[in-house]
């Protein structure tokens, strides 16, 4: 099979496949990301400062409630395939909206490594989270983890405490696919701190 040869277009033309792609499914873009550095430098260019956007997306949603304008942001990179952002917006629509699309097809591996790495960055903290965050995350704990902790998918430790505290620890990697998102879900609420010591830049 004969393959249209991308990369020589011109890179304005490259630029607009990628934006189609990403549009398309988080996926198609992974899938094309991964098939030349070129194509994966692109995807990071398009759209100007992937991490400043991402910042503000955050700071918006997740600390000053402005739902709508921070999900625009976090879209505009999440679109330009810039990691960090593809995971935090899919993760904010699975979470907040229940439309967990943006997830579908993306390996486990992937989703953990990008995971770990968002709620390593400790720019925050908890209490600096809106008001329907903590809500959400009581929400979560009270219907989802229970089940967590029941399901017999996988080798597990009994927990006295049905929280949050050693969710990491609690199953092997053989968990079933429901436990796995429980378990993702969950690790994001504990550890996941907004960026709070951003200057509230908002016109009032």
């Amino acid at each position: 099979m004969e393959y249209f040869p991308l990369l020589e277009l011109p890179e304005e033309i490259q630029a607009l496949v990628v934006e189609r792609v990403a549009r398309n499914s988080f996926q198609d873009l992974y899938g094309l990301k991964a098939s030349s550095k070129s194509m994966k430098a692109l995807a990071k260019r398009r759209g100007g400062n992937p991490s400043t956007i991402y910042i503000k997306g955050v700071q918006f949603y997740f600390t000053f409630s402005l739902q709508e304008e921070g999900l625009t942001l976090m879209m505009c990179t999440a679109d330009a395939g810039y990691e960090r952002d593809v995971y935090t917006h899919a993760i904010t629509q699975a979470i907040f909206l229940c439309d967990a699309q943006y997830f579908h097809g993306i390996p486990r591996e992937w989703v953990q490594r990008i995971g770990k790495l968002v709620r390593s960055v400790k720019w925050g903290w908890g209490l600096w989270h809106s008001d329907e965050f903590h809500q959400s995350r009581a929400l979560f704990i009270s219907k989802f983890v229970p089940s967590f902790y029941r399901c017999q998918c996988a080798t597990h430790v009994w927990r006295q405490c049905l929280c949050l505290w050693h969710l990491d620890t609690t199953k092997d990697d053989n968990m079933c696919e429901r436990c796995f998102w429980i378990k993702e879900f969950g690790l994001f609420f504990r550890d996941f701190k907004p960026i709070s010591v951003i200057r509230d830049t908002r016109k009032w």
